[in-house]
């Protein structure tokens, strides 16, 4: 029997997305967000509510990176979510990651968080605090490419338990996708 409770937004998995800007002196700003997602081939949505410095850098700049949070950059990400951007002028050096321009946007890329979408601005809305970028490069560290493509087990990202309010790495392969359901034909 399934028991319920309203209006949650409890969805599974929920990556750790990390979005990066600059801000207007140049320095560079991540922020950690958990709603967002792919909404077209070549789009992603985020919601950012536009209190945050990261709308207003996004809306200056026209681009922002996202990158994934990791494992093995878990305490920095959480950091650059719990501070904000508005109280601490350079949060990216303090959280100890390292910035770098990307080459294809107006916004920084961190050298240890290993998968990086760098997006233009598509479109912001005030209304339902939605960004919507075109992803014009997705950039991965090569230490974590398995023949060639991104191999999740070594990148080690990180999900966010809404109910629970808990990191956790993403799960063990069970099935080989568009494939396992073929038995049942």
């Amino acid at each position: 029997m399934k028991k319920n409770f309203g209006v949650k937004n409890w969805m599974f998995p929920m990556p750790v997305l990390m979005i990066g800007s600059y801000n207007e002196d140049g320095t560079p700003n991540m922020m950690n967000a958990a709603w967002g997602g792919i909404t077209l081939e070549d789009q992603i949505t985020i919601c950012i509510d536009n209190e945050h410095k990261t709308w207003a850098n996004i809306a200056a700049r026209k681009a922002f990176t996202v990158a994934f949070g990791t494992a093995d950059t878990v305490k920095a990400c959480d950091y650059l979510g719990i501070v904000s951007g508005k109280e601490v002028a350079d949060k990216v050096a303090k959280s100890g990651l390292t910035a770098a321009k990307s080459e294809h946007v107006d916004a920084p890329v961190m050298a240890e968080l290993p998968l990086v979408l760098e997006c233009k601005l598509v479109s912001m809305n005030e209304e339902n605090c939605n960004v919507v970028g075109q992803i014009v490069n997705c950039a991965i560290e090569e230490s974590v490419l398995t023949d060639g493509k991104p191999d999740v087990a070594k990148m080690k990202p990180l999900c966010f338990d809404t109910s629970r309010h808990v990191y956790r790495l993403m799960g063990d392969v069970v099935a080989k996708a568009f494939s396992c359901g073929k038995a049942l034909k």
